[in-house]
């Protein structure tokens, strides 16, 4: 089975400790391909050099909206220049608007999300897009906004199932992540049901995002912040149960996902 990561944070620190065992566990489950994305100008570093360990991996380079008050005042030049390192391989995100952060400031994510998707229009690199309850300002901004040609994708889709059919219509993927097996998320799950085959995508977001207990193949101990990470090998249980819920063999839906993936990030 050949597997593809659509959105990760593989070199987060919280993977330090179990940072050996990782690469035998994702060549065991048939990881080919994934991509790392930052989010911050301060683990751009760790990217590459995760990218640069492991054949397969694309380096994703991004300013989140949770690390838009933090940038520095160089930090479009410093993103330029990472996406001159990575050329036709690269990608643009993890990027995007935030309205639940406290004390939000919409116009200002909004105006380093234009910058971001304005690089990536320019090069036709895959934009990796973060939204939490701001569906409506992303769609007006997106609509109004340079979109690259190859797509974006809307990781850990949580928006309401209409919108889904406008935001594909402007060139949207959307990643089913193994969180969204928890018992809560049924609206998600039906929504994922739905979603055109050939808009669909699979993540782990890990250390991020880990599945609920009773799925989750690969636990790990609880880190320093009080927290088990997701490790990015429950990956197949994504796969395993979006495969299930579209009523699909997990061949048929490895071979879909490698399709999509292909597609948008190259």
């Amino acid at each position: 089975m050949r597997l593809f990561d659509a959105h990760n944070h593989l070199h987060d620190a919280r993977l330090d400790p179990h940072r050996a065992a990782l690469g035998p566990a994702l060549d065991a489950i048939g990881l080919v391909g994934a991509v790392v994305n930052g989010t911050r100008e301060a683990d751009w570093d760790a990217v590459a050099a995760t990218v640069a360990a492991r054949p397969g991996l694309i380096a994703s380079y991004g300013l989140h909206p949770w690390s838009v008050r933090s940038r520095s005042p160089h930090w479009l030049e410093a993103l330029i220049a990472r996406l001159d390192d990575s050329g036709t391989r690269g990608a643009v995100g993890e990027i995007g608007l935030d309205a639940w952060i406290p004390d939000h400031d919409l116009d200002d994510q909004r105006t380093v999300l234009l910058a971001q998707l304005k690089l990536a229009t320019g090069r036709n690199l895959a934009v990796t897009i973060h939204c939490i309850q701001a569906w409506g300002p992303l769609l007006d901004t997106l609509r109004a906004a340079p979109l690259p040609e190859r797509g974006f994708l809307i990781h850990a889709y949580g928006g309401p199932a209409e919108m889904v059919a406008p935001f594909a219509k402007i060139g949207a993927y959307f990643s089913f992540n193994p969180a969204h097996l928890a018992p809560k998320k049924h609206a998600r799950r039906e929504v994922f049901r739905n979603i055109p085959a050939e808009r669909l995508l699979v993540e782990t977001d890990a250390p991020d995002m880990a599945p609920p207990d009773e799925y989750n193949r690969h636990p790990l101990p609880v880190g320093a912040d009080g927290r088990a990470p997701n490790h990015p090998a429950n990956l197949e249980v994504a796969y395993g149960e979006l495969a299930r819920l579209r009523g699909l063999p997990l061949e048929s839906l490895a071979a879909l996902a490698e399709e999509n993936f292909r597609r948008l990030f190259g």
